[in-house]
């Protein structure tokens, strides 16, 4: 064989290894799925990503030509369902749906069966629910403002609800102390409808909380809003200003969001085809309708950007944590 043939060889045999390795990728994507996919859902029932997983589910299989499956695992504040997701082959056929409690518990939990970033992959985050600050209407504050300056100048009087310890509730209002230098007591509940009840009946003076949650209540004048997350003001609370527009906008990155996420390791190329579809279904007028109602807002993006929201969230948490010694219950 002389040098020209050996040449001539070798070129064809990285051109058909080329081929070979472009076609396998292709053939790695295009398998997905060939299965049943599996949505993990690591809280109860009727929870907000298990109500984005069930109104995205039948869509998403109607587009891939296989069953959804929606799979409820709660327990440890989701640490049990993340941690099965997270031990889950990295073939796209079980994803997490995880709310942003995902970047919180690292920093309240000593230990976990699972690392948050390394362990996962993201994939594309769906939505997000605006979080209120609701005070008792007997309190005399009307603002953002009038808030902090009643807090300055009564240290410790003023006790805030939460839904328990360590909960994104928690840790907004613990951000709002650390930042804006006011001291309010707190007052853990076991669950979310305990702290409104009592919130409104006067026994607590404040409390965050996600829109949906004190709507109504708010609308009935059992409750006064001071301020919501969010560039906007919401569709549901027109008359409630945001915390920015009343230069809190720090405040922004306490409200509470939605995406999913897949096993580390899952291919690039099945990322980007997961992302693409579960953003292509999110932002369908029959979704936004949908989870509107619910009180929840589309807010789509790319595996990058969620990559870097989670690792924000993550360090911005500890760091809270850190500086306030929150356990978890």
């Amino acid at each position: 064989m002389n040098k020209t043939t050996t040449t001539t060889t070798a070129l064809l045999a990285l051109a058909l290894g080329g081929t070979m390795a472009s076609t396998g990728a292709q053939a790695e994507g295009a398998a997905f799925p060939s299965r049943p996919v599996t949505l993990v859902v690591p809280f109860t029932p009727s929870s907000g990503s298990d109500t984005i997983a069930r109104i995205i589910g039948p869509r998403l299989a109607a587009r891939w030509g296989q069953p959804v499956v929606v799979d409820n695992r709660p327990g440890a504040s989701g640490n049990l369902g993340t941690a099965f997701a997270a031990k889950a082959q990295p073939d796209g056929h079980t994803l997490l749906m995880a709310i942003n409690t995902h970047t919180i518990t690292p920093a309240i939990y000593k230990s976990l069966p699972y690392d948050a970033l390394r362990d996962f992959a993201p994939i594309a985050k769906l939505a997000e629910a605006n979080m209120a600050l609701a005070v008792n209407p007997a309190l005399q504050v009307s603002d953002m403002k009038s808030l902090i300056a009643y807090g300055k100048a009564h240290p410790g009087k003023l006790n805030y609800a939460t839904p328990g310890n360590g909960t994104p509730h928690h840790l907004a209002m613990e951000l709002l102390k650390t930042s804006y230098g006011v001291s309010f007591t707190h007052v853990p509940y076991k669950g979310i409808s305990g702290a409104i009840t009592d919130l409104m009946a006067g026994h607590v003076d404040l409390m965050f909380a996600s829109v949906p949650s004190v709507r109504t209540h708010a609308q009935a004048g059992k409750l006064r809003l001071l301020g919501v997350t969010g560039e906007q003001r919401s569709s549901q609370l027109p008359d409630v200003p945001t915390f920015r527009e009343q230069g809190f906008a720090d405040m922004d990155v306490v409200n509470a969001w939605y995406a999913v996420l897949a096993p580390a390791r899952t291919p690039p190329q099945l990322v980007a085809r997961l992302n693409a579809d579960f953003v292509a279904v999110m932002n369908t007028p029959e979704v936004k309708a949908e989870l509107a109602q619910q009180g929840l807002q589309v807010s789509t993006g790319t595996p990058e950007q969620l990559g870097n929201l989670v690792q924000s969230d993550v360090a911005r948490w500890k760091k809270v944590v850190s500086a306030t010694g929150i356990t978890a219950d």
